[in-house]
């Protein structure tokens, strides 16, 4: 079991030479980016004209979601053709050299940062402690999930094999995983495993933590977002029952919404509105685009009201709660992960964009934007007036009387893992000149705790 992380870790100074030498080098590259947008000509002009195209295509994405009919049509044409009349009128200007210059350089600065950055990662100051081989593993597997994943790489044989029992779920028939999961126990079992998604993953885990058992993740849902932050091998799920004969195991946080367990995300908000609907799971992006233009008109947007840790948030479009944070605003999006899962804090990203320069705001500022809310908390309520709140836990469609509270559970899931795992890859957090001057100079830096408006 992982040992002894503190809940407000300091960073640990550069991590060796190589780190500082690519921060050095990355900031080298940075100004000479500067330097070269100042005295070659028509720098600023390129600048300029990309900036400009950023903003436009923002726009245009945002007409294309918020509208339909001829306004939508003109939103993606805009959006297309934003990035095309950037190009064209580099081309046009004689500018593409210089355009090309400064990309090079600048993208050379972010490669090193990123490099420095990931070198300079702490490494954990515990690690997993070797697991005894259980003598009743229970593994419930769903034969639809990831389009058939348990049976294409055939993981109820290869379970068997290894001295499992597995539970079958009939696809047309309604399992209670989680009823199957406490039966399991009651009947001798000593640890519980889900092949299948996130969220029959997290029901299964609620009852394994319950008993404190430990938990074996066999990834084959579709995205498998849990896996994919312990570190496992996506690509073959059957890597994954290495950890009934030789595994280590470790302890993460468990995430709480109104007594539900949650292993990644809860989401509220345009999202959750949009995966209530039945149409969506055989269709998710025309649903998507159908709904979009009604959840975001500023007349029709039901604002999200919360607390977190009982300050007030301003009223949100989409709000994401997630099993400890994401390393950067990309977790909105499911496009990033999470360095760990122990933290005892909640994740918390929100997003209001109201308009076309809302949208454009967003586009060029990033996670700067007055609309993106990124912070951490040890809770986060929600509240409405209606009688149900529309919530999406780790991908399921939810309708739950509010307020709806959202927490963890420290440490509370025992997680077994094969010892043959592919090579650590946490997430790089985002390029900063602050990081990357700390890094340069060996400096201590503390991590940053988010920013939350009110």
């Amino acid at each position: 079991m992982e040992e002894g992380h503190s809940r407000d870790a300091v960073r640990e100074p550069a991590g060796g030479a190589m780190a500082r030498l690519l921060a050095r080098c990355a900031l080298l590259a940075a100004i000479g980016t500067l330097v070269l947008l100042a005295i070659t000509e028509g720098g600023l002009l390129v600048v300029g004209a990309e900036l400009l195209g950023v903003i436009v295509c923002a726009v245009g994405v945002w007409w294309f979601l918020a509208h339909r009919g001829t306004a939508r049509l003109a939103g993606a044409l805009v959006a297309v053709a934003a990035p095309v009349g950037v190009v064209l009128l580099y081309i046009q200007d004689g500018l593409w050299r210089t355009a090309l210059v400064l990309g090079v350089c600048w993208g050379a600065a972010l490669a090193c940062g990123r490099a420095a950055l990931r070198r300079s990662l702490p490494r954990s100051s515990g690690r997993a402690a070797p697991a005894h081989r259980p003598r009743r593993p229970v593994l419930i597997m769903n034969p639809k999930s990831g389009g058939g994943k348990v049976g294409r790489f055939t993981l109820v044989e290869r379970a068997e094999e290894l001295g499992a029992q597995v539970i079958l779920l009939d696809p047309a028939v309604h399992s209670d995983a989680a009823e199957l999961a406490r039966q399991a126990v009651a009947e001798g079992a000593d640890l519980l495993g889900v092949a299948g998604g996130d969220g029959t993953q997290a029901l299964v885990a609620a009852v394994a933590a319950e008993h404190d058992l430990p938990f074996l993740v066999v990834c084959a849902g579709t995205r498998n977002h849990f896996a994919m932050d312990l570190g496992l091998d996506r690509s073959d799920p059957s890597r994954c029952l290495d950890a009934l004969t030789g595994g280590e195991e470790i302890r993460v946080d468990l995430g709480d919404v109104s007594g539900r367990a949650f292993v990644n995300t809860v989401s509220f908000g345009v999202y959750a509105d949009i995966v209530q609907r039945p149409e969506y799971r055989d269709a998710k992006a025309g649903t998507a685009l159908d709904l979009m233009p009604g959840l975001l008109a500023r007349e029709e947007t039901r604002r999200i009201e919360a607390r977190i840790d009982g300050t007030p948030l301003a009223p949100q479009q989409a709000l994401l709660i997630s099993n400890n944070p994401y390393a950067s605003p990309d977790g909105l999006t499911g496009g990033d992960r999470r360095p760990r899962l122990d933290t005892g804090e909640l994740g918390v990203l929100g997003i209001r964009v109201e308009d076309a320069a809302h949208a454009a705001d967003l586009a060029v500022r990033g996670s700067q934007s007055t609309g993106l809310t990124v912070t951490t908390a040890h809770q986060v309520e929600v509240t409405s007036d209606a009688p149900e709140i529309s919530v999406a836990v780790d991908g399921e469609s939810l309708r739950l009387p509010p307020p709806v509270t959202c927490s963890l559970r420290a440490a509370a899931l025992r997680i077994l893992l094969p010892r043959d795992r592919p090579t650590d890859t946490a997430p790089v957090p985002p390029v900063t000149v602050r990081r990357l001057i700390d890094l340069a100079l060996n400096r201590t830096t503390r991590a940053p705790r988010g920013r939350h408006r009110a």
